[in-house]
C-alpha cells in the first residue's frame, strides 16, 4: 500500500501523497522541490504563478485564478510548505514515504500540518475550473516558507512587500486544527507567543558555603511566581470550563547556568514560553513580569526572544459578510462549526495584523490532533471530504457581493 498510487486510488489522494514525500523538513527544508511541485500544479491548472523571494532561499509561491471583477478585493488561501522535524524511530512508517495503510490512513509529516490543506485548495480549484466556473473575486493561493520556525523569513516579510499589497486580499483562510468530534473547528483569533528569558545575577563563591543573595535563590522566586500564575490560569481553564485559547499558558522550557558542582554561579537563566490570550492587555502583562522580577531582588532582569503584541480578532458576527458566507456553507451542508481561539501561533497573525480578516480552518473532523506528533496521519476519506468542503467554500467566498469599501 506504500506505492505512489494504488490501483483505484483517488487522484487527489495520490497527489497528496506525492506532496508528503517532498522533504521540506526543518531545519533544512527542500524548498526548491516544493516550488517546482507547485509550478507544475499551476501549469496543469492554467493558473498564474509568481515566485517572491522574501529572504535568501525563502520563496513564497503565489498561484492565481483571476476573477471576473478586478475591482473587488481577492480571496487569499494560505498554507505553509515547511514541516517540523521527526523522530523516525517512533514512527510506524517512514514519515516521508506517504504511506497509506489498509484502513486508508495516510502517514506523513505534514499530513495534518498542513500539506493536506495545500492540496485541498488545489484540488478544489481544479474541480471548479473543470466544471467551468468563474467567480467575481480573484482567488490567490500562497504557499509560504518558514512558518514552523516563526514565519520570520516567510509571511512576516511577505506582508510588508509590494507583491503582497498587489494581491489586494480582502479575506484569508489559513490553517486550523483537527477535531476528534463530529464538529469542525474554526479559529477567529489566536494567542500571542511571548518567549521570555529571565536572568538572575548574584554573589558567587564556594559550593560548601551558605552564600547570601545567590542567583539561584532569586531565580527560584521568579520561577515560583510564574508557575503560581500558571496554576491559577490552569484552574481558571478547568473550573470555568473554558477552551484553551481563552486563557494564558506558560511553561518553563529551559534552565541555564553554572560551571561546576562546587562553584556558586554568578548568573542563572530560565526560559519561558508564554501564550497570551487575546483579551490580555500586553502592557499590563509586561508590567506583571517586571514586578515578579523586582520582587525577587536586585539583579533580576528579563528579555524577549519573541513578543507578539498585535492580537486581532476576526468577526464571527452573523452580520459580517465574510463570516456569513463561510458559516453559511456549513449550514447548507448540515455540518457543525465550533469557533475558537487558536492556542498557539500561525501565519494568520501576520495577515490579520495588516488588516485582512482571516480564519484558521483545516477541514478535519473525527480526527485526533496529531500535528508535530509521532505517526501524524490523516484518513483519506477525511481528506477527500475536505476537498468537498473547499469546493463549496470557495464559490461562496469568491462571490461575496461588493462591500461598502469596494464600491
Amino acid at each position: 500500500m506504500a506505492s505512489k498510487g494504488g490501483e483505484g486510488e483517488h487522484p487527489s489522494v495520490t497527489l497528496f501523497r506525492q506532496y508528503l514525500r517532498i522533504r521540506t523538513v526543518q531545519p533544512e527544508p527542500d524548498y526548491g522541490a516544493a516550488v517546482a511541485f507547485l509550478e507544475e500544479r499551476a501549469r496543469q491548472l492554467d493558473l498564474g504563478c509568481q515566485k517572491v523571494e522574501v529572504a535568501p532561499g525563502h520563496v513564497v509561491t503565489v498561484l492565481t485564478w483571476p476573477g471576473t471583477n478586478p475591482t473587488l478585493s481577492s480571496i487569499l488561501l494560505n498554507s505553509h510548505t515547511d514541516v517540523v522535524p521527526v523522530f523516525k524511530e517512533h514512527w510506524s512508517h517512514d514519515p516521508f514515504e506517504g504511506f497509506k495503510d489498509a484502513d486508508g490512513y495516510i502517514y506523513g509529516r505534514g499530513s495534518q500540518d498542513m500539506k493536506c490543506v495545500s492540496i485541498q485548495y488545489l484540488e478544489a480549484v481544479r474541480r471548479l475550473k473543470v466544471e467551468g466556473h468563474r467567480f467575481p473575486r480573484t482567488i490567490h493561493m500562497t504557499f509560504v516558507p518558514d512558518e514552523e520556525t516563526g514565519g520570520h523569513q516567510g509571511m512576516e516579510l511577505f506582508v510588508k512587500r509590494p507583491e503582497f499589497q498587489a494581491l489586494r486580499a480582502g479575506f484569508a483562510l489559513d490553517e486550523g486544527l483537527a477535531n476528534p468530534t463530529d464538529a469542525f473547528t474554526v479559529f477567529y483569533s489566536e494567542r500571542s507567543p511571548w518567549w521570555v528569558r529571565v536572568t538572575s545575577t548574584g554573589k558567587p563563591g564556594h559550593g560548601s558555603r551558605f552564600i547570601e543573595d545567590t542567583a539561584a535563590e532569586k531565580l527560584h522566586k521568579v520561577v515560583n511566581s510564574i508557575l503560581a500564575f500558571r496554576e491559577k490560569e490552569k484552574q481558571r481553564l478547568q473550573l470555568n470550563q473554558l477552551k484553551q485559547g481563552a486563557v494564558t499558558s506558560v511553561n518553563l522550557t529551559k534552565l541555564e547556568g553554572g560551571v561546576a558542582y562546587n562553584v556558586v554561579p554568578v548568573t542563572m537563566s530560565a526560559y519561558f514560553d508564554f501564550r497570551i490570550a487575546p483579551d490580555v492587555d500586553p502592557k499590563a502583562f509586561e508590567e506583571q513580569l517586571q514586578s515578579w522580577c523586582q520582587a525577587a531582588g536586585k539583579g533580576v532582569t528579563f528579555e524577549f526572544a519573541q513578543k507578539w503584541t498585535k492580537p486581532q480578532v476576526t468577526s464571527t458576527d452573523e452580520s459580517d459578510p465574510w463570516w456569513a458566507a463561510f458559516s453559511g456553507v456549513f449550514k447548507d451542508m448540515n455540518l457543525t462549526l465550533e469557533p475558537d481561539i487558536f492556542p498557539a501561533a500561525t501565519d494568520c497573525r501576520y495577515i490579520r495584523a495588516v488588516g485582512v480578516p482571516a480564519l484558521g480552518f483545516s477541514p478535519m473532523n473525527h480526527t485526533p490532533v496529531l500535528l508535530h506528533d509521532h505517526d501524524e496521519r490523516l484518513h483519506e476519506a477525511v481528506f477527500l471530504r475536505g476537498v468537498d468542503i473547499y469546493t463549496q467554500l470557495l464559490p461562496a467566498l469568491a462571490s461575496v457581493p461588493a462591500l461598502p469599501s469596494e464600491s
